[in-house]
């Protein structure tokens, strides 16, 4: 992320800097005053070491090359104290090219395996404080190396997550090579046995801070033996004595902190320790199922001592024990560090308390369990927020992670709970989350982010990050070179876009094309980044401003690129999701011709029909069905293989979900508009799915699978098929008992154009028996068609006003049959001129049926604002059809409803001349 640096320069100020081997330089800076401007190479070094000081180590490595001034204030020593390296890939090159200006390096703070065995190239002789993560993989000799070479560590800490591959032999390796260890915490130890622990007690005299924590086992009776301890935590470990805790733990004689949290111990334990321990304080005990069940147990009659766990009211004691005040508030931790108190004690205490209490909360909210939800809201929430303004960096980041995880329910579908996160925005969340992601730590920045992203799948936290200025700070993460802080700002962007009021800010912020840039910067890298900007461009592009900004900055190309090389199927199905999106928008948006015509597209999403995940087969389908309504795409879909592809994907999803099915459908449909491409469908075998996907329960799907074999019907042979796949049935059902209205409107459509005479003919070729057996079938399939289609009309006739219609040629009589008969979705569909012109010629059918159906269709699309009304009405007007219309307007042996549905249509061609004129 670019950063501002307010400069302020004092005109006496004389600290500038200037190398006496390049005199030009100094004059540029010299011509520059008299111009009034202000030069950066102008800044006092200590405004220099400061902005660096704030950047990442490879920005402030990049940075110090910019002039030989800065690359010695670059190399000072106070910049490479400390160091983080968990954002970038570090490996033993990285640590060699670091090694020159890391001499007086104390603090390292690591991620992985590869990290942990680079370290040793650093040469970090001074090194002090040694901290870790995803340590899964390090081994004991990666570890013991590492202790070997930093004989001067006081601190090292690896976790939270489990260190499945150290053991005892590794911890003695540390007991023997670093003396002056006073702080070890480590994960998932299998096996901590009593020569490790005694190691640490005869070796490391200095050792006041354990923390075997998610151990399998740890020897209990050793652990008594480290005397010099004063905090100890066993959180998460199974199978301890706790017979043997009893007897031992309270002799020792300097411990004041004990951490027990989710371990089995039961309340004489508890009450043992904190009546026998001398100098015990505090104790965590939360998240103790056996604990919490004896609901008369209370350490309240401990004078001086704290008890920690779900059943008690934590704020209120730690008041208690900060402050001797029972009713401090929620914020005791930020008060505690305001009041700048002398007790040496507790300033001990509140580090330690504050990262056991980050650690316990973020495993308990990893690990959802029942009977917690009154916890979390009542003080887990506040606990986490509080623990956000500590001066400890991990407990910081522990904390904004723990707010991003105890919120969510269902991970796979973005599922929170509300109160949760209701919780977190009345405890003023929000704004403090929105604050540490506004920082300038990199770490800090990914995790604040992620808690936002995951809130603001709550609409009332996503308004109040929006209120907030939450838009426009992750629009400048997600520019970060980080690729973990421009993941987590682009999921924020993603969940915000969700909703239609922040789209339009987050186009404003810039959120697009820093979305679009994302995708170029790693495209060949980072699933999580890549899906999360392809989610958020997908739901902006749903927009029709935010389409058009889609695509002006290069977002066409971006997510054609995704579906046709990305391998990673949430990438995919969000790409393909986006794509779609953007095909979807009006005859003014040209972003459906955009798609079609980038190179590889339609054939990359012909190809993704395939995938093996019913998510990007839907995604997929659904963008080809949208890119369909453009003429030369459908073609190019069709020559790229899309029937085919299409087809198959229809035969296997009868058991698929329903929007598989619909988008299935949909796309068939969207192709078939072209009869070319409907005789291609009828000849690869679609007919048969469409069949079966019309008799689905779910609306949309009637709907889609009715629009589709409407247009296969209009070929004859595709209508003989359908009658022979026992399609008339099906149709019959969508037209008498769809609650969709389209579906049954276009179903009663499809059976006429069965039942024409057109099917008939081309049925008469074969054999004498086949055709014999065909026209009894037939015969019995068109009485039920015919007497299912004239119901359907019959639905929308009002007797009353066809009476009153009958007898006036009153505009206001036609008007209220108009507006009985219409079905405003029919308004949206578009006919070519052969499938106007065959309602037409359906006017003259002996079938009276028929001719009412003809005309109610004609009607539908001719309506006075009607998407293509006018289209339809022009097509109509080319091909003579007034005369039709007339004729069958007066016919005496005509029924009423196509009389009266004829007058309704001549005066909407007039409607739509009259416009036209003006």
């Amino acid at each position: 992320m670019s950063r501002r640096v307010r400069r302020k320069v004092a005109r006496e100020s004389k600290v500038i800097v200037v190398s006496g081997s390049c005199p030009e330089i100094q004059d540029e800076i010299s011509d520059l005053k008299c111009q009034g401007i202000v030069d950066w190479r102008s800044l006092p070094n200590d405004t220099v070491i400061q902005l660096l000081s704030c950047l990442s180590y490879r920005d402030r490595a990049c940075l110090s090359s910019t002039c030989k001034t800065w690359r010695f204030l670059g190399n000072s020593p106070c910049l490479w104290t400390s160091l983080d390296i968990r954002s970038n890939k570090f490996d033993a090159n990285m640590a060699s090219s670091l090694a020159p200006r890391c001499v007086h390096l104390q603090k390292l703070r690591f991620r992985g395996a590869e990290s942990a065995d680079a370290i040793i190239h650093i040469q970090a002789r001074n090194l002090r404080e040694l901290s870790g993560d995803y340590c899964r993989k390090i081994t004991d000799a990666t570890l013991a190396v590492i202790a070997a070479r930093h004989e001067l560590l006081e601190s090292l800490q690896l976790g939270p997550d489990f260190c499945e591959r150290i053991s005892s032999d590794a911890i003695k390796a540390v007991a023997h090579c670093c003396p002056r260890l006073s702080k070890l915490r480590l994960s998932g130890i299998m096996d901590v046995n009593a020569d490790a622990i005694n190691a640490l007690a005869k070796y490391c005299p200095k050792l006041t801070d354990i923390g075997f924590i998610d151990c399998l086992n740890v020897d209990e009776v050793a652990l008594g033996n480290v005397s010099s301890l004063r905090f100890l935590s066993v959180a998460g470990t199974s199978g301890m004595k706790w017979g043997v805790v009893s007897n031992l733990w309270h002799e020792l004689p300097n411990l004041i902190g004990l951490d027990v949290s989710r371990t089995d111990i039961g309340p004489s334990t508890v009450a043992r320790l904190l009546a026998s321990s001398q100098n015990l304080r505090i104790m965590c005990g939360l998240n103790c199922p056996i604990l919490e069940e004896d609901t008369s147990f209370s350490a309240s009659k401990y004078k001086n001592k704290l008890l920690i766990s779900l059943s008690t009211d934590i704020f209120k004691g730690l008041g208690s024990l900060l402050f001797g005040d029972t009713n401090k508030g929620k914020n005791v931790f930020l008060d505690w560090r305001n009041s700048k108190s002398n007790n040496k004690e507790l300033n001990e205490i509140i580090p330690w308390l504050e990262w056991i209490l980050s650690h316990t909360l973020l495993r308990s909210a990893e690990s959802p369990q029942q009977g917690l939800d009154k916890f979390w809201i009542e003080q887990g929430a506040s606990l986490l927020l509080s623990l956000t303004h500590s001066s400890q960096e991990d407990v910081q980041e522990r904390a904004a992670t723990g707010l991003a995880t105890f919120v969510v329910i269902d991970d796979e579908n973005a599922r929170i709970d509300c109160g949760r996160a209701e919780a977190v925005m009345r405890d003023g969340g929000i704004r403090l989350l929105l604050g540490l992601a506004n920082s300038w730590r990199e770490g800090l920045q990914s995790e604040a982010a992620k808690a936002i992203a995951n809130l603001s799948v709550n609409a009332n936290v996503a308004k109040a990050v929006a209120h907030e200025g939450g838009i426009d700070i992750l629009a400048g993460l997600a520019r970060s070179t980080n690729k973990l802080v421009a993941e987590e700002a682009a999921g924020g962007l993603w969940n915000l876009s969700v909703g239609e009021e922040h789209k339009g800010a987050i186009a404003e912020a810039g959120g697009i094309k820093a979305l679009v840039d994302l995708i170029f910067k790693w495209s060949s890298s980072g699933e999580g980044v890549l899906e999360r900007a392809a989610g958020a461009l997908a739901n902006l592009a749903a927009d029709d401003k935010c389409s058009t900004e889609v695509a002006g900055a290069g977002g066409v190309h971006a997510l054609v690129m995704l579906a046709r090389h990305c391998k990673f199927e949430g990438v995919q199905e969000q790409a393909a999701r986006a794509l779609a999106n953007l095909a979807a928008h009006g005859d003014s948006n040209t972003n459906n011709a955009a798609v079609g015509q980038e190179s590889g597209a339609l054939e990359a999403l012909v190809q993704l029909t395939r995938s093996p995940n019913e998510g990007v087969r839907q995604e997929a389908a659904g963008a080809l069905w949208n890119l369909s309504f453009d003429d030369r795409n459908r073609e190019a879909i069709a020559a790229g293989g899309g029937v085919q592809a299409l087809v198959a994907l229809a035969q296997s999803c009868s058991n698929a979900s329903p929007g598989l099915q619909e988008r299935a459908a949909g796309a068939l449909w969207g192709l078939s508009v072209s009869e070319a491409n409907s005789i291609a469908i009828g000849r690869e075998g679609g007919v048969a799915p469409l069949i079966s996907l019309a008799k689905s329960d779910a609306e949309d799907v009637h709907e889609t699978a009715a629009g589709a074999l409407w247009n296969l019907a209009f070929n004859p042979g595709n209508a003989l098929r359908i009658v022979e796949e026992g399609g008339v049935s099906a149709l019959v059902y969508l037209c008498s008992s769809s609650v969709s209205k389209m579906a049954r409107f276009m179903a009663a459509l499809a059976l006429t154009y069965m039942f024409d005479g057109r099917m008939d003919e081309f049925a008469l070729v074969g054999t004498s028996s086949e055709s014999a057996s065909k026209s009894v079938s037939l015969d019995g399939a068109r009485r039920m068609a015919l007497k299912n289609i004239e119901a359907f009309v019959l639905i929308f006739s009002d007797p009353q006003a066809f009476a009153a219609a009958a007898a006036s040629s009153a505009p206001a009589a036609l008007a209220q049959v108009t507006e009985s008969a219409r079905i405003q979705e029919a308004g949206h569909l578009r006919c070519s001129g052969s499938e106007i012109g065959r309602f037409v010629t359906m006017l003259r059918n002996p079938s009276s049926v028929l001719k009412a159906c003809a005309g109610f269709a004609l009607l539908q699309f001719t309506i006075p604002g009607g998407r293509h009304a006018k289209h339809h009405a022009s097509l109509m007007q080319n091909a003579g059809a007034a005369r039709v219309l007339r004729g069958a307007a007066a016919a005496a042996s005509a029924p009423l409803e196509a009389k009266i549905f004829a007058r309704i249509v001549l005066r909407n061609l007039e409607y739509h001349q009259i416009e036209h004129t003006i």
